[in-house]
């Protein structure tokens, strides 16, 4: 009880609880992410910046997912932009998280698990290209206005993923550790787990206590064909954002967003120069990536093959607290009005009112 107290008093004005349903940080939370900062721009001058930059019928929530379409077809077949943005940026798929250990209280350039094409790096670059302060040297990618902006709208709902910045080292005991160096993360000893992807949930046991604590889906379409694994970072990607969604009483983006703005929520205030609001984001994350970790517990090791490669990795059983769809959906729901807040804050800092 105690766990379940800390982690929803830091969740503080954002864990009302409603009954009702919703959808699926995949999609639907990168969308509610965008929906929150268009609403919050409404009128402004950064509105129609970023309406000189978008194609016809795109809009900030739109976009927001711009940034995972170009991984695959599941948003429908690859446009020429995207085909021209993949051929120019080859570490895309990298440009999306960081991997500081969740037990450190700040992200550090250069430190273990960071890289110099991680999203505290990615997001900074785009921040200046859309300030016109970019050089050769601060934008690598060579990222257009479009680009940045496209970039920008996804990672700032990315970045305040608590498993995007905050990572799980495992040492060879089976242990949660700290690596000082990235040469200790050597797959012997230490064991990277990728983000959470390696540490894999029971997926009986989730199905369970959620039917226990959270209000019932919406879509019951999954329901007849459930996982075999849950990977702890899809668990927060998605199955999170699916259990904030249900408990605003919202089924859609843009009912979330509105859900969100009508509460009048306390968001931090960023401050200093933008290109370091980045850091700043990220730190924050890391606080509550310390929290989706708490008292959570590494079971038996297996090994598996890569289907692609034949390469050998570690997995470990994981396994939460009981209860833990209700903290943890309450800290989605926060880290969610904040990636909209603060997208909507940057946007406006970036093209301030005349």
């Amino acid at each position: 009880m105690k766990r379940l107290a800390c982690m929803l008093a830091l969740a503080g004005a954002f864990a009302t609880v409603a009954p009702s349903s919703a959808l699926a940080w995949g999609n639907d939370g990168h969308r509610a992410v965008g929906a929150i900062a268009a609403k919050l721009l409404k009128g402004s001058i950064a509105e129609k910046r970023i309406a000189a930059l978008l194609l016809p019928g795109e809009t900030l929530e739109s976009i927001a997912v711009w940034a995972d379409c170009v991984k695959g077809t599941w948003c429908g077949p690859q446009t020429p932009e995207m085909q021209a943005y993949v051929a120019a940026n080859p570490k895309h798929s990298e440009y999306h998280y960081t991997d500081v250990p969740f037990q450190l209280g700040a992200y550090h350039d250069h430190a273990p698990g960071t890289f110099d094409d991680d999203i505290v790096q990615t997001l900074k670059s785009a921040i200046l290209v859309l300030q016109g302060k970019d050089t050769p040297q601060t934008n690598p990618h060579k990222f257009t206005p479009r680009q940045a902006l496209l970039v920008v709208a996804h990672l700032a709902g990315d970045i305040h993923q608590p498993l995007h910045v905050g990572a799980a080292f495992v040492s060879k005991d089976g242990r949660f550790v700290v690596p000082k160096t990235h040469a200790e993360i050597d797959e012997l000893n230490v064991f990277d787990s990728r983000g959470g992807n390696n540490l894999l949930l029971d997926d009986a046991v989730l199905a369970t206590i959620s039917a226990k604590y959270m209000p019932p889906a919406f879509d019951t379409k999954s329901a007849a064909n459930p996982p075999k694994t849950k990977p702890f970072h899809s668990y927060w990607d998605t199955t999170v954002v699916d259990y904030a969604f249900r408990r605003s009483s919202t089924r859609t983006p843009d009912q979330f967003a509105q859900y969100a703005i009508d509460r009048k929520p306390a968001v931090p205030v960023n401050t200093g120069d933008v290109a370091t609001w980045p850091y700043q984001w990220a730190n924050d994350s890391l606080a509550i990536s310390k929290l989706a970790h708490m008292d959570v517990t590494l079971g038996a090791a297996t090994t598996k093959k890569s289907s692609s490669s034949g390469e050998s990795y570690k997995v470990w059983a994981l396994n939460v607290p009981d209860d833990y769809p209700v903290p943890s959906s309450a800290l989605a729901r926060q880290q969610l009005i904040k990636g909209g807040y603060n997208l909507a804050a940057l946007l406006k800092e970036i093209w301030p009112e005349a």
